[in-house]
């Protein structure tokens, strides 16, 4: 008799996000005349800029011709994207990556969640906590995670990041197998400074682990001495795999497009006493079971990378951090620890009056009808915590300031 993958019973409950969208359903279907203002996923807000959408129409027009249409693309991504990618978000800056150690996708939480197919079952596992949830939940799937007790899973190193080491991770008293990171962190909005960066990929040098360095965030980062690429330290292509998205770079959470970057440094052990390239590894993965972003799509993406495509996503880029200024503001005025917000477009809250993360969440949807995030939702370290994000519309930010004045 046929039987389900036991991992998947062990996952805990709902989804994050799906249980917090489940809570403001009911909400809503209670009190149907009263809106509903979100602070909370972060998703965007604003339309596609213009030249995206112009770059839309004329791949659309292509595709409707028989001399330019075109049917299945290279599983890796067109060559124009990832050469666009490499040469202005890599080159530009004096990094030494390549176009063939690009891969596009359709988003950064597929390939984060799908990389950890590449390692042994028996892997250790390291992230940050609280953490993004993909990073927890497929390695549960996969079966590296053991049994949840008191709120963890026992194969899984946690890495603390709390009020007390500025949100930072320390690295962990037992060698792991491959490490999380997320900088600018989601949810705590913290961004590795270049010394600790530093010291994590010497870390992976030395121990043999794999980073997985989450950049999806990269351009929100305002202070320049700031990394906004891991392979901005030395030795990092030999150690580490980036993950970049244009969901939140150009507002392309509905359009779906990403990339990972793979330098064929980053090697693991065959088990047979000979090392195997990870990037030759995960395009055969793609290549048996992916059949790559639509055309139309990365012409889209092509296009952020044009000097007006420029232009346009930074303003967009700014608002957003203008908008989560104008949190921060009216959250400290109103007495709230406020963490995150200038490097990121999340603000990390303390609960007020002892109430946990969950309690918080309830008493803004019941009373405010507001919507934030609860930081327990991300693990451990983040209970008392909410996460805010900067993605709403202005009106909305005042709106939300305006209603937490009435109940805090």
């Amino acid at each position: 008799m046929a039987s389900v993958n036991r991992h998947y019973l062990e996952l805990q409950g709902s989804y994050l996000f799906s249980e917090t969208a489940r809570r403001v359903a009911a909400c809503r279907a209670a009190r149907p005349e009263r809106r509903i203002v979100s602070l909370g996923i972060g998703d965007v807000t604003r339309p596609l800029v213009p030249v995206v959408i112009a770059a839309l129409h004329r791949a659309v027009e292509e595709m409707g011709q028989e001399t330019t249409f075109r049917g299945y693309g290279p599983e890796q991504g067109y060559a124009f994207l990832r050469e666009a990618i490499v040469r202005q978000d890599y080159q530009a800056r004096g990094l030494d990556i390549a176009p063939d150690e690009v891969f596009i996708s359709d988003g950064a939480k597929s390939d984060l969640g799908n990389f950890q197919e590449l390692f042994a079952p028996e892997s250790v596992v390291a992230v940050m906590d609280p953490v993004y949830p993909v990073y927890v939940d497929s390695n549960v799937m996969a079966g590296r995670a053991g049994q949840f007790r008191d709120g963890r899973w026992q194969r899984i190193l946690y890495l603390p990041c709390t009020r007390d080491n500025a949100f930072l991770p320390d690295r962990p008293a037992t060698r792991p197998d491959m490490v999380y990171l997320c900088s600018p962190n989601n949810p705590t909005g913290a961004a590795l400074p270049r010394d600790v960066l530093r010291q994590w990929v010497d870390y992976a040098r030395r121990e043999g682990c794999v980073i997985l360095f989450d950049s999806a965030y990269e351009a929100f980062v305002t202070e320049p001495e700031l990394p906004r690429s891991i392979y901005e330290l030395e030795g990092a292509r030999e150690v580490a795999v980036e993950f970049r998205s244009f969901s939140k770079t150009a507002g392309f959470t509905g359009l779906r497009c990403a990339y990972t970057v793979l330098p064929r440094d980053v090697t693991l052990a065959d088990g047979r006493g000979g090392r195997v390239a990870l990037r030759d590894l995960w395009l055969r993965r793609q290549s048996s079971r992916y059949n790559g972003c639509p055309y139309i799509v990365q012409r889209a993406a092509e296009a952020v990378y044009s000097p007006q495509g420029r232009i346009e996503t930074a303003a967009d880029v700014a608002a957003c951090q203008a908008n989560a200024r104008r949190i921060a503001q009216g959250l400290r005025r109103l007495g709230l620890g406020v963490f995150g917000g200038v490097n990121a477009p999340y603000l990390w809250v303390q609960t007020p009056q002892g109430l946990s993360s969950w309690e918080f969440f309830d008493l803004l949807l019941d009373r405010a009808g507001l919507v934030c995030t609860p930081g327990a939702g991300f693990g451990l370290s983040g209970e008392g915590y909410v996460r805010f994000t900067a993605f709403g519309k202005p009106a909305d930010t005042e709106e939300a300031l305006r209603r937490l004045a009435l109940i805090l």
